[in-house]
């Protein structure tokens, strides 16, 4: 080991030296509850640590994704919401959808609109829409390049919705280019 390393070593010791003599002395009546106090958020900074580390591991169950399968297809878990979600490159840009073949359109929430670099604002909303929660306007746009998979789709059209959505919506306008199969817990896209 080299002398910057013993340094630094020598001033974590003191370092936790002095805390640690600062708590002992101010603890000292509660002892016993200090402890168990601190062996509780010991317990706590270990479960997130270990949360952290297996995130990998678990997400696909608690968020699962598509995936493209030989021959092209592209299978959809359900996911815990009951909801089949796919996330589509827009211009590079990865956008999360929710499918939904009650919607007509590709339909597009004003933050993932900001994502993809247009402005929200600056659009001229002169479209509506008729939803579960009433009339919305809505504001058309195009979008250079959509990608699903293998599949590339150029100057596919969209609407940006004036209201507040919790989710882009991917409706009957894309979905149609695909043959759709639901399996069970599974939808099954193919071309």
């Amino acid at each position: 080991m080299d002398d910057d390393l013993w340094m630094r070593l020598l001033y974590l010791s003191l370092l936790l030296l002095a805390v640690g003599g600062w708590v002992f002395v101010e603890f000292r009546q509660r002892l016993g509850q200090t402890l168990r106090l601190a062996a509780a958020w010991g317990l706590i900074f270990l479960g997130v640590i270990a949360g952290y580390g297996l995130w990998n591991d678990i997400r696909p169950d608690l968020m699962p994704r598509q995936a493209v399968v030989e021959g092209g297809a592209i299978e959809v878990p359900r996911g815990p919401d009951g909801h089949f979600h796919l996330t589509l490159e827009i211009n590079g840009t990865p956008i999360r959808f929710i499918a939904d073949t009650g919607a007509s359109n590709m339909v597009l929430t004003r933050e993932d609109a900001a994502r993809l670099g247009i402005d929200p604002d600056g659009l001229v909303y002169l479209g509506e829409a008729r939803t579960a929660n009433g009339t919305v306007r809505t504001a058309r746009v195009e979008l250079p390049m959509v990608q699903l998979g293998p599949y590339v789709d150029e100057g596919f059209p969209a609407w940006v919705n004036d209201a507040d959505m919790f989710g882009s919506l991917l409706g009957m306008d894309y979905l149609r280019l695909y043959r759709v199969e639901i399996d069970g817990d599974q939808m099954i896209l193919r071309r």
